[in-house]
């Protein structure tokens, strides 16, 4: 038996996209529901930055077929990077500890009145049936030198009911002795590991591309970033770090390792970061199209077939 496997792309409106994937001049309000008629889930960037309205929200689930699903990545004060008081919903940005940078003092009480305001937000998604997982992307600064696992509990407790993804951004956390205790205590709270496709590097920002670990009977999950590794190391940009076009041998590649975690998963999602020009749509609608997934391929790419 092998579970669902679904596929999409970290953000459905990067500017590449618009410039070279989505037809000459569509609107901007048509873009999602064009790229639903292709893929049936995509992973949402834009809640790192922001908390959406839930008038966005309605659109986003008016805009989508009934089995359309929604990743949606957490808000990045969850995931211990700096974040500017700016990036808070103006209620909390006036109860909010600044240091001298202006950057937020995350503090156990600001982190719950956020998750809060965010999950109304999400929840018109969940009522529809559409919310998948909560993607917690950690900061590479989050390490193990100077961090411990169990400082994301409480997180994990507060989302107790939702599908909680974490990606590690430390090579560390997947080195050694480190592997197995990090997929334990991933396992034990019954969160996602995100196994990803990435460079072949040493640098501690990327991590492995050869562990491939279920740890949810529910969901697994793959993110691929390209294998370009002196952009992903010295990339200014996200979409010069991620710049990078899979070809058809990596693509056999992707589907045999899909293949393989879903095996072990009621569903796997696959999620194309490699998000410069439009690469990551045209890769992933390549893979979709070795998983024999029926494809609805526009005009501009049916030259990849």
């Amino acid at each position: 038996m092998r579970g669902k496997i679904l596929v999409g792309t970290a953000s459905w409106s990067d500017p590449g996209f618009v410039e070279r994937w989505y037809p000459k001049k569509l609107p901007a309000g048509e873009r999602l529901p064009w790229y639903a008629q292709h893929f049936e889930l995509v992973e949402v960037n834009s809640t790192f930055y922001s908390v959406p309205e839930p008038r966005m929200v309605e659109r986003w689930c008016a805009a989508t077929p009934t089995d359309f699903t929604f990743d949606l990545k957490l808000h990045q004060l969850f995931s211990f990077h700096s974040t500017p008081a700016k990036l808070l919903p103006p209620d909390l940005q006036k109860r909010a500890e600044m240091d001298a940078r202006e950057n937020v003092t995350s503090t156990p009480d600001l982190q719950e009145a956020l998750l809060k305001t965010f999950l109304r937000a999400t929840s018109i998604l969940r009522k529809a049936g559409k919310l998948g997982v909560l993607l917690l992307q950690l900061s590479p600064a989050f390490s193990p030198r100077k961090h411990e696992l169990n400082e994301l509990e409480p997180l994990i407790e507060m989302l107790n009911g939702y599908e909680l993804a974490i990606e590690f951004r430390n090579r560390n956390w997947a080195i050694g002795d480190q592997l197995q205790s990090t997929i334990d205590f991933v396992r034990k709270h019954g969160a996602i590991f995100v196994n990803v496709d990435a460079p072949q590097s040493d640098h501690f920002t990327v991590m492995r591309s050869d562990v491939d670990e279920v740890t949810n009977a529910n969901v697994a999950y793959l993110r691929l970033h390209g294998r370009n590794a002196k952009a992903y190391i010295t990339g200014k940009t996200v979409a010069a770090r991620f710049d990078y076009d899979y070809n058809e041998k990596e693509i056999a590649e992707v589907t045999e390792r899909s293949g393989k975690l879903a095996r072990e998963a009621r569903e796997l999602h696959v999620i194309f970061n490699n998000n410069n020009l439009d690469y990551a749509p045209r890769a992933a609608l390549r893979l979709r199209k070795a998983l024999g997934q029926i494809v609805n391929a526009p005009a501009e790419t049916l030259e990849l077939f």
